[in-house]
């Protein structure tokens, strides 16, 4: 059983640790994230035998962040790998940049709107502007798919408020920040279980340490693939 809502974050050291763990999860998972931490371990080469090779989909999580220019060609040359998903910062001058630098492809560009590590006091410390958490999520996801990103990265605790923008019709929502209950929270602090995300309007929730950290990857991964389907996720009025 697999399911393209759950995307796996490869977030281990290199590229064979990350080839041992597709390995262990074979058919149960389709969809795998790649970050900066594997970036200088080979995480695009592993990105294009995933893709290539295994067929699997591919989500490129660079959080990309610079002048226009800068983002534009950063992304055109990430396109070119025929990749699924790639993240930027949600300002709306980095949003339209990576557009132009996807256009002709079928990459889709996906807005970070707050991280799901932060808190107030986190954006107090970065000179953010005063106002909840929720209220700037729902403005920056606004801003960045009206500049025209395909869909935004957000917690799970704002995702029933973004899929109720106008402006979020048709668009993606990613969730980090899943963790089935019980699970440790690490340094994610705005959490929720892989139901109720799904529950909330959520297209694709992805999942790190609770599965490749579990003594059995294939095993943990089938149970967040289980909890997916029940009847805790399903959608009010869907």
């Amino acid at each position: 059983m697999s399911d393209e809502r759950l995307i796996v974050a490869l977030d281990v050291p290199n590229v064979l640790d990350g080839l041992e763990l597709t390995r262990q999860l074979g058919d149960s998972v389709d969809f795998y994230k790649i970050g900066l931490g594997m970036l200088t371990g080979g995480g695009l080469a592993l990105a294009n035998e995933l893709k290539s090779e295994h067929g699997k989909r591919i989500f490129l999580d660079m959080k990309l962040f610079d002048i226009g220019a800068t983002v534009e060609a950063a992304v055109r040359g990430i396109s070119q790998f025929d990749l699924d998903f790639l993240t930027v910062h949600g300002d709306p001058h980095v949003v339209r940049a990576a557009k132009e630098g996807a256009a002709g492809t079928d990459l889709n560009i996906l807005a970070v709107t707050i991280l799901t590590s932060l808190d107030r006091d986190d954006l107090d410390a970065s000179c953010i502007k005063a106002g909840s958490i929720t209220d700037l999520v729902q403005e920056r996801a606004g801003t960045a798919l009206a500049a025209g990103a395909d869909g935004v990265i957000a917690s799970p605790q704002e995702a029933a408020l973004i899929r109720a923008l106008p402006e979020a019709e048709c668009k993606l929502i990613v969730t980090p920040g899943v963790r089935p209950a019980g699970a440790d929270l690490g340094d994610q602090k705005r959490v929720a279980t892989p139901a109720q995300a799904i529950a909330d309007g959520v297209d694709h929730i992805v999942v790190g340490r609770p599965i490749w950290q579990a003594a059995d990857p294939r095993a943990a991964a089938q149970a967040i693939l289980a909890e997916m389907v029940s009847p805790q996720a399903a959608r009010p009025n869907a």
